[in-house]
């Protein structure tokens, strides 16, 4: 229960990638932490790539960085519709600025490229969007994670093991190995 005390958000909107969300979600449940399902509307269901929903609790509009200690923002093609909300950038950009978790796995990146966080960065992604992490400034690394300070990121949903232990380990201040 490593987590309890702790608040995540994960951002969502349709044609989220199933494992990248659910998987993190129920982790960081099971250590103990609130997590809470942000999106463009409070309330909404939201469906996965092959059709799974999930009910968001608040909106982009309404989160702020002080009341959270990490966000995820799961792959899929939802990042490309999430970063088209500047209320979304603008809580990425305050959760890094607070040097708090910011983790992203495969098309999640895309949401830090639009927030500007990752100018001198290491950091890694899906292959597809390899370019449009080392345009924003990113110094990209082929690992199924890369951890940069408060920054975690991983490739695809095979890597949600490291990915998940090593937001844990940014979380708590505590080696995943120490476990």
């Amino acid at each position: 229960m490593e987590l309890i005390g702790k608040r995540i958000a994960i951002l969502v909107d349709n044609i989220y990638q199933d494992q990248e969300v659910w998987y993190p979600y129920f982790r960081c449940k099971e250590a103990g932490a609130e997590v809470v399902v942000v999106a463009a509307q409070a309330g909404e269901t939201y469906t996965s790539k092959h059709g799974y929903p999930i009910k968001s609790d608040t909106t982009y509009e309404s989160v702020r960085a002080v009341d959270f200690d990490g966000v995820v923002v799961p792959g899929g093609y939802a990042p490309d519709i999430i970063r088209r909300y500047p209320a979304a950038n603008r809580f990425v950009q305050e959760m890094d600025k607070h040097g708090k978790l910011v983790a992203a796995i495969c098309h999640g990146p895309w949401v830090l490229c639009s927030a500007g966080i990752l100018k001198g960065r290491r950091a890694t992604c899906f292959f597809a969007i390899k370019d449009d992490v080392i345009h924003a400034g990113a110094k990209y690394e082929d690992a199924e994670v890369v951890i940069d300070g408060n920054l975690v990121t991983s490739r695809k949903p095979e890597d949600l093991p490291a990915f998940c232990r090593a937001s844990i380990e940014v979380l708590t201040g505590v080696p995943a190995l120490a476990k």
